[in-house]
């Protein structure tokens, strides 16, 4: 970029795009570009691929992406309503927020649902609220920038979920009609706090039972490898059917945890005698932690906030 060629003033993000590149872990960018057949397509060559194995595209998987108000202008969602061909609204789609990455589900012999039975599948839906109901951060960000959502809609919806039980969403739907909200405004809220990371899709009660031995002995496993390692930030939740994020140092205290120690206290002293032993320090905002009483500051204060916020949550996931 220092010779500063044509193509990068005609395209002048690819600078701020290539230092990025460089802050990216190795292993991604192996398998992301430095292979036999990476190149850029259109999502309807992926569709003429596909065709083979008789999938059709059946919408975005990446919750924001229906959103329209906060990735296209009102002129932008009308041209697109006027593109009959679902292939081809896409790509254009795709120019008007350059899309970078596309993630799509696709269905072999997929039905399309009625209207009706569309909102009655919606109704029926379990959802857990996956995080702490107070201090949350609701901004979202599109093609268009960051917008806040509305308190008086999303405040009644939280409060709704609040204990943090999986609730069909026709039953919060019933609890929160009395502050004004209506199902299409429950549904945007409801897409919007996914994408956010803040509800998850909630599994029957038998489907939980029956998965949760599986998930108790893959989450042990996972904790244990956090002893000497970050490299899986995850843990299966039986409620939701997906992985969960917990962080390293978090793994570390529910091993201490199913070691019979309760307290924040031990939970540090048990996880820096295992960094003591390796010879590991923390590091905070990209720097190492060099001195012990630093160390034992931080990961005091992360003990804390695991017991205050991150261990209820998990508790109800079946987690923890």
């Amino acid at each position: 970029m220092s010779l500063n060629p044509a193509y990068a003033r005609v395209n002048p993000m690819l600078a701020e795009r290539l230092k990025a590149i460089k802050d990216q872990n190795r292993h991604y960018l192996a398998h992301e570009y430095f292979n036999r057949d990476w190149r850029p397509m259109p999502v309807a060559e992926m569709a003429n691929w596909l065709e083979a194995a008789k999938l059709n595209y059946a919408c975005s998987a990446h919750y924001m992406d229906h959103i329209d108000a906060v990735n296209l202008t009102p002129d932008q969602q009308a041209f697109l309503r006027d593109i009959q061909d679902t292939l081809f609204r896409e790509t254009v789609r795709d120019f008007m927020v350059s899309q970078q990455f596309r993630r799509d589900y696709w269905v072999r012999g997929g039905r399309k649902l009625t209207q009706l039975e569309l909102v009655d599948t919606l109704r029926r839906q379990r959802f857990v609220l996956a995080a702490p109901h107070d201090n949350l951060n609701l901004k979202v960000k599109g093609a268009l920038g960051e917008v806040e959502p509305a308190a008086a809609i999303y405040d009644p919806i939280l409060g709704a979920l609040s204990d943090h039980q999986p609730k069909m969403l026709g039953l919060v739907e019933q609890q929160v009609r009395v502050k004004g909200i209506n199902l299409a405004q429950l549904r945007e809220a409801f897409i919007i706090l996914c994408g956010r990371g803040i509800l998850h899709p909630a599994h029957e009660d038998r489907q939980i039972a029956k998965a949760r031995a599986f998930t108790d002995r893959l989450n042990a496993y996972l904790i244990d490898k956090s002893r000497s390692s970050n490299d899986v930030s995850f843990l299966a939740s039986p409620v939701t059917g997906g992985g969960i994020v917990v962080p390293r140092f978090s793994q570390m205290f529910l091993k201490a945890r199913s070691q019979d120690k309760r307290l924040p206290a031990e939970w540090v002293a048990a996880t820096l005698q295992i960094l003591a032993a390796q010879g590991q320090r923390i590091l905070k905002e990209g720097k190492t932690l060099e001195t012990p009483q630093d160390n034992l500051d931080e990961l005091t204060a992360q003990a804390q906030t695991f017991s205050d916020t991150l261990l209820p949550c998990l508790k109800f996931l079946a987690i923890a």
